[in-house]
């Protein structure tokens, strides 16, 4: 595990969406663990926020993305390259799982309707 991915994937939403208040979760792995990662976080005001240890449920929604994410994208069909296959996961998250696929979490509302109404209502 190398900390660069994970402060790449810090990153990534830096300039991309609005970040103030934005808690990013991990689980204990020394790459969000590492110095440079939790710079990244203190630097652009992002809360980091750790699974305790041995509590699998900490992890349930995100080991469920996966699970449907594994059934969708890669296990679909044979991909020629990983840049294939990287891409499409990107689309899929971006075109269909932020934007077509609504939450009962989220009051029936897509990841991007629901983001777009809180930002509007705290700019209010």
């Amino acid at each position: 595990m190398k900390a660069s991915l994970a402060v790449a994937a810090g990153r990534k939403p830096i300039g991309q969406r609005t970040i103030d208040g934005t808690i990013l979760h991990s689980d204990r792995g020394s790459q969000f663990r590492s110095n440079a990662f939790l710079r990244v976080l203190k630097n652009n005001g992002i809360t980091g926020s750790m699974g305790c240890v041995g509590a699998c449920g900490d992890n349930a929604a995100m080991e469920s993305f996966f699970a449907l994410l594994q059934k969708i994208v890669p296990d679909r069909q044979r991909w020629a390259t990983r840049e294939e296959l990287r891409l499409a996961i990107v689309v899929w998250i971006e075109r269909t799982y932020h934007r077509k696929r609504r939450q009962r979490r989220l009051g029936e509302l897509t990841s991007i309707e629901f983001e777009t109404i809180h930002i509007a209502l705290k700019a209010a």
